[in-house]
């Protein structure tokens, strides 16, 4: 019974067909009343895991959520299936908070979205004992973990729940988290009892594309140009200052941009967002503080002008790419300054050294996915655990597979140079005396007169440059940061050095063949002129901005893409389309209809 009472409720509020992957089981266990851990990508549905319960459980959802954004996002696009939702959050006037509890207290409310910290004061817990609750259903659990990249404190009190609400079922959901951190889950959430789901991590839709950084803003200028002009991107840089530089420079050449940091004022970030989420194709240029939370279906392409510092945050951050699971891109721009960096960063924290250390080995599986030639998707799910047999076609390793050389030769003027240069210079003056160079510095320590100086002459800066991280990421060599970035070598070097074994490298990465065509482009191609789509686009966007809403809440460009595959004549015709539940059909069938009737007509009498 539970189970078709969920399926009807996909059918008609949600509009889709049938459940995904673990949906069914995870949504009947809860409705069941058990305790859940739900690991799924980003895109795959792990909202309708708390939303249907929600529906057929008696009382109120309590959905914990780190953002305002996220809550105001969420309850948007749930008020137009219908949905009774609301948030309890800082930007309600106390007016609007009391209207809100007024609701909840009189069981008008089917979904309620608050902050971990407005869940933990006595006020709401008291609030919540009065009355009936359906479950609580915590997002972003990863934040739990103080190893993690978005350690949220007030997420380890949230424990109190199962003292406070023993028999009320409890999920913590994240998109985002390794072995480690899902046992913290377990533990710190007191969800030892759980059933723990683990869905694939993969995002077949996103292609990896891996850069050594050259020219970045033409690099990055290139691939939006060619590939995405005109689509929604999200462009992420380590400093304020580069998201302000940048920004300016691609709207100095026409292109649609916004910056986002905490530099910017609560207003300014709070007008870019919406602006992001309501008009088409902008690209945010945004450090790290922009992103989580946003449920903006059809961003195109993420970019990253800089490593992050983890593969979980790399992980996190390009998810953000086609959630509406349409071809979308993840471009990475690395450097070995990134890296040295983040090793600055790490060092100069107050963080324990235990935590530094964790820290130093996440950079470097970066470090190492980067470097790999072969399947990125292959190396980046088996950081987390999760097995693909075979490489996917769509990344750039893949597409343009990477050709290795013998590197021992390399190696060992490398290795050599770091040992006579006394292991306490960074990568830039070891090229110097690599390539024969007499600057001041090299002559001022003498590293003129080394055997090694001039021994590389026959590889470029670039090369070198190279050569070093892809040691580094061998861990043959160290970056120290004690000695402002010198490189040191390990005791995993001794046998090349020795001449005891054979060391392959990778060659530079060619670029990728400029693609074609765009990736909607690629989905509705044989179906129909992108015309048609065009127009239902702009219908959309006019109804948008009717109903002060962003264009994805009216219909997602998948849904608009299967009206232009079928042509639908009737508003029953429309029932069944991806996303098109009984209140959007409703709300906004008529309206499409007559679009693609006219149409339609056009094309006959043209």
């Amino acid at each position: 019974m539970p189970q078709s009472n969920a399926l009807s409720i996909l059918q008609s509020t949600f509009g889709f067909s049938s459940f995904r992957g673990q949906q069914a089981d995870i949504i009947n266990a809860v409705i069941e009343g058990k305790n859940v851990l739900v690991l799924m990508s980003t895109g795959a549905g792990k909202s309708l895991c708390y939303q249907v319960p929600a529906l057929i459980r008696p009382g109120v959802g309590i959905v914990i959520s780190p953002l305002i954004a996220l809550m105001h996002n969420q309850v948007t696009a749930l008020k137009q299936l219908g949905i009774k939702a609301a948030f309890l959050n800082s930007s309600l006037t106390p007016n609007d908070a009391a209207c809100v509890e007024k609701e909840l207290k009189a069981g008008k409310i089917d979904l309620l979205y608050v902050a971990p910290e407005r869940m933990m004061t006595p006020f709401f817990q008291e609030l919540l004992q009065s009355i009936p609750i359906a479950l609580f259903a915590i997002d972003e659990a990863h934040c739990v973990s103080q190893w993690g990249h978005d350690f949220r404190p007030e997420y380890l009190k949230l424990s109190i729940l199962a003292e406070k609400f023993p028999t009320i079922p409890r999920m913590a959901l994240t998109a985002t988290a390794d072995n480690s951190t899902q046992r913290e889950i377990l533990e710190n959430l007191h969800l030892k009892d759980a059933k723990v789901f683990i869905a694939s991590f993969d995002r077949p839709n996103i292609k990896y594309r891996v850069m050594e950084k050259n020219q970045p803003k033409k690099q990055l200028l290139s691939f939006i140009k060619n590939e995405h002009e005109g689509d929604a991107g999200i462009v992420y840089c380590l400093s304020r200052r580069g998201v302000d530089d940048l920004c300016q420079w691609l709207k100095n050449l026409g292109i649609k941009a916004l910056p986002y940091h905490a530099g910017l004022s609560k207003s300014v970030r709070e007008q870019n967002q919406q602006q992001f989420l309501h008009e088409e194709g902008i690209v945010m240029v945004a450090t790290i503080a922009f992103g989580m939370g946003i449920d903006k279906p059809n961003v195109r392409f993420v970019a990253h002008l800089n490593m992050p510092k983890s593969i979980e945050a790399y992980y996190q951050e390009t998810g953000r790419a086609g959630r509406d699971g349409l071809p979308a891109q993840a471009l990475l721009l690395y450097g070995l300054q990134d890296v040295i960096i983040h090793r600055q960063m790490a060092e100069g924290s107050n963080a324990p050294e235990d935590i530094k250390r964790l820290e130093q080995r996440k950079l470097d599986a970066l470090l190492g996915f980067c470097e790999t030639a072969s399947c990125r998707r292959q190396t980046l799910l088996h950081y987390f655990g999760d097995a693909y047999d075979k490489p996917c076609g769509n990344c750039d390793t893949c597409l343009n597979p990477i050709a290795m050389w013998d590197g021992t030769k390399a190696a060992q003027m490398a290795l050599s140079c770091i040992y006579r240069t006394r292991q306490i210079f960074g990568v830039a003056h070891l090229i110097d005396v690599l390539l024969g160079k007499n600057t001041d510095k090299v002559i001022h320590f003498g590293h003129h007169k080394l055997s090694v100086f001039g021994l590389g002459h026959e590889y470029s800066a670039q090369n070198w440059r190279s050569i070093f991280r892809q040691l580094i990421a061998m861990r043959l060599i160290q970056v120290e940061m004690e000695s402002f970035g010198a490189l040191k070598l390990t005791k995993e070097c001794s046998p090349i050095l020795r001449g005891e074994t054979k060391l392959m490298l990778r060659t530079m990465a060619k670029p990728l063949k400029k693609e074609s065509t765009k990736p909607t482009r690629e989905a509705i191609k044989n179906t129909t002129s992108s015309e048609l789509l065009n127009t239902l686009k702009t219908l959309r966007l006019k109804l948008a901005k009717e109903y002060s809403v962003p264009p994805y809440v009216i219909f997602h460009d998948r849904t608009l893409i299967e009206m232009c595959e079928h042509k639908p004549r009737e508003l029953e015709d429309l029932r069944g389309l991806y996303g098109v539940g009984e209140q959007k059909l409703t709300k906004y069938g008529q309206p499409f209809l007559e679009a693609l009737q006219q149409y339609c007509e056009h094309q006959t009498q043209g």
